[in-house]
């Protein structure tokens, strides 16, 4: 990521002709002096200059002032994070007009404007306003419309297509996220599975064993992620609400999430334990916070993306990934979410007097 530095750009480029200011001043028609202020950054050429100094130096407007529009993946991937870890440790206002200005900055750069979206949406809470949390989102959901219309990328334009709809349901407008979504679904084509193939074809069966891996993992997230929700609806039926769970709970086991990733057990434990607390079942909601609470205290830290024994060949995948291996949210506001998802939930006010609900609870606390 670049500031204008066209003093530096001068400074260098008048040294690889090896000319001295005052030659370039000659050649420029301007004053000995008036290179050396440019130089020194004390001043900009005119701009009736630009054109003749980026033709003395054989280069562009853009790289004579030293200005990248765009923005590379890996300058957003460390923005992010930097951002991320300063929602956690500064004023929330300075943060996000932090934000604010480095998307007008880069209006025009798709992928920044999409992570800023959501690193906006993922640290909306931290404003400690309601009022204003909503607000926010709404500027996230404006971001999100614009990648959405003006980016050529089409999976960017489905993702920001996603969280425009996401954006939509939790500022309340159900009816709009049926209208943006509604007939999108398409039937599953696993390009992995045509990947994989084409490569046992060239003689590459690492390769294709990679493919698979990864389309395994995200289907297996997908999966996953869909329970918690699918619980919430099965509250007015309990055995299909039962059943849902345990399922979950294979899936969960047979793919070793506690370890693999933890993080997509939270929602799933939280939700469980809400739907048992409802249907009057408080030893088995309780039983679901302890294990909860064993989880996100134990040693899951920091949490991040990542393979194991069986996923032994998505690296690679990872490294591609906007934000590489990093979660989106930076771990102490993770752990105090985590916190709060117990602690001041209404959903368990039925458990407020339990002697174990007390237990779980200052368990919480003291990991944040």
């Amino acid at each position: 990521m670049k500031e204008i530095n066209i003093a530096q750009t001068i400074v260098n480029k008048r040294r690889e002709k090896g000319l001295t200011q005052e030659e370039l001043a000659s050649h420029i028609g301007v004053s000995k002096a008036s290179v050396s202020k440019w130089e020194t950054d004390q001043s900009y050429p005119d701009i009736t200059f630009l054109p003749r100094l980026a033709a003395f130096f054989n280069i562009s407007i853009d790289e004579l002032m030293g200005y990248e529009p765009q923005m590379g993946k890996e300058d957003i991937r460390k923005l992010y994070l930097g951002l991320s870890a300063d929602f956690a440790s500064k004023p929330f206002d300075e943060v996000l007009e932090r934000c604010r200005e480095i998307a007008k900055k880069y209006f025009s750069c798709f992928p920044l404007l999409f992570q800023i979206g959501a690193l906006l949406v993922n640290n909306s809470m931290e404003s400690g306003d309601m009022d204003k949390t909503f607000a926010v989102i709404g500027e996230a959901k404006e971001l999100f419309i614009r990648v959405k219309k003006e980016s050529e990328d089409a999976e960017l334009k489905q993702l920001a297509l996603n969280l425009e709809a996401f954006c939509a349901l939790t500022l309340g407008d159900p009816n709009e996220v049926i209208e943006l979504l509604e007939g999108t679904s398409r039937k599953i084509i696993s390009t992995e599975s045509l990947l994989a193939q084409a490569y046992q074809m060239t003689g590459k069966p690492r390769e294709a064993k990679s493919a698979l891996q990864v389309g395994i993992y995200q289907y297996m997230l997908s999966l996953f992620g869909a329970f918690p929700d699918y619980l919430m609806i099965c509250i007015d039926a309990p055995e299909q609400f039962d059943e849902t769970y345990r399922r979950a709970l294979t899936v969960a086991e047979a793919f070793g999430l506690k370890k693999l990733h933890p993080s997509m057990l939270v929602k799933f434990y939280i939700f469980a334990a809400q739907g048992y607390t409802l249907l009057g079942n408080t030893d088995r909601a309780l039983d679901i916070l302890e294990e909860y609470a064993e989880l996100v205290t134990g040693d899951i830290y920091p949490l991040q993306l990542k393979g194991d024994d069986y996923f032994n060949l998505i690296c690679g995948w990872f490294d591609e990934l906007d934000l590489g291996t990093a979660l989106p949210r930076d771990e102490k506001i993770v752990r105090q979410s985590m916190a709060d998802g117990v602690v001041n939930n209404p959903a368990f006010t039925a458990l407020a007097d339990e002697r174990r609900f007390h237990r779980i609870v200052e368990k919480l606390k003291n990991n944040c």
